[in-house]
């Protein structure tokens, strides 16, 4: 029997909701594996706010880097919109990443048949699209400095810094050429070098990169022609690689393909231990309804199984189950379609629980 140690932020919002959800899968997954999974609950966000005063507690920081992986809900909300930017709940969640040293963002887009009809762009569109949206995480225009506002009246000004070195962007590159080799081997890296900088070294750095790697395809995009093809042609990408604040919108868009933002799981590897969340947020129109998908958060913990413990047979389960599930015709809200069942969302994660302990 293996055993794994295991933290736990649930968040804000339906954070709570879906990482019970997500608890369920990785027990069904111990209980099918023999492996032992233990918990420790640590404060982040608005809940540490509240609790602490500060969105990022110390005794967080040490308990995650503790553990063995971190599974996350969400954070934030509008009782915390109007603080300072220092005290807000994501100020907490962009120090956590530093913390972690988790500079890169994995994040899977992936049409499953069953939820073709969900999206609103047509199946024939759709269908068959595999995508790996590669995030760099701890650098880029969230955290480049200078930042800040000042001067007053007309003249008052936000401003923000988008920085980039050439070793933060090569050891994203690498990795996305590294992940290609074992998918359908094409790389698109996305920047906006035309009028950036920081994207024209991006360019260079993957450029020059890309030379070490013959056998996969590299190819560049500007931004906005991404966003326009993700929605024109979604099938041509495989590993998308760019940079913080596009990757955080092109990976948003990419979940409308799937029918869904609460179909979308992350993974936030670099340093020794990973950071593993859903990327929906943390939703507090439907907080407390049961309404919320906890699909995000079960593919989330395949992906701590894969990328945080190294369990590639574990975590293959879990995609089978929530496939199996899908087939078998249950829906959350979001991803309603006529003829299936409607469920809520601890009905959902005990059905996938189910087929992980029982599937063949």
């Amino acid at each position: 029997m293996a055993q794994f140690h295991l933290s736990v932020i649930a968040g804000d919002g339906i954070g709570p909701e879906v990482i019970a959800e997500g608890i369920k899968a990785l027990n069904a997954v111990g209980d099918r594996f023999g492996h032992r999974f233990t918990y420790a609950n640590y404060l982040a966000g608005g809940a540490a706010l509240d609790s602490t005063g500060v969105p990022l507690p110390e005794a967080t920081v040490k308990g995650v880097k503790d553990s063995a992986a971190l599974l996350f809900g969400a954070i934030g909300g509008p009782k915390w919109e109007s603080l300072p930017h220092h005290l807000k709940p994501e100020a907490g969640l962009l120090k956590l990443r530093k913390e972690l040293d988790a500079w890169a963002n994995l994040r899977p887009a992936i049409v499953f048949d069953e939820l073709v009809d969900a999206s609103t762009i047509k199946p024939e569109v759709l269908r068959g699209t595999d995508i790996m949206v590669l995030r760099e995480l701890t650098g880029g225009i969230y955290f480049g400095q200078p930042r800040g506002i000042d001067g007053t009246g007309p003249q008052r000004r936000g401003f923000n810094t988008e920085v980039y070195s050439e070793f933060e962007i090569e050891r994203i590159v690498r990795l996305a050429f590294a992940i290609a080799a074992g998918r359908r081997k094409k790389v698109c890296s996305v920047d906006k070098a035309n009028v950036l900088e920081s994207s024209q070294v991006w360019r260079e750095v993957a450029t020059r990169v890309g030379k070490e790697f013959p056998d996969i395809a590299l190819s560049h995009m500007y931004v906005d022609n991404a966003a326009m093809q993700l929605i024109r042609d979604p099938k041509q990408f495989d590993v998308i690689v760019t940079g913080n604040i596009f990757g955080d919108i092109l990976s948003d868009e990419a979940s409308q393909l799937t029918g869904s933002i609460g179909m979308l799981a992350s993974a936030s590897v670099g340093g020794p231990v990973g950071f593993f969340e859903p990327i929906h947020g943390s939703a507090p129109d439907i907080v407390g309804q049961k309404k919320a998908n906890p699909l995000a958060t079960i593919g989330t913990v395949a992906l701590l199984l894969r990328h945080g413990l190294k369990l590639e047979a574990e975590a293959l389960m879990v995609e089978r189950a929530i496939r199996q599930t899908l087939k078998d015709g249950l829906r959350t809200g979001d991803i309603r379609q006529a003829g299936c069942t409607l469920v809520d969302t601890s009905i959902m994660g005990d059905a996938v629980a189910l087929r992980i302990r029982g599937m063949g």
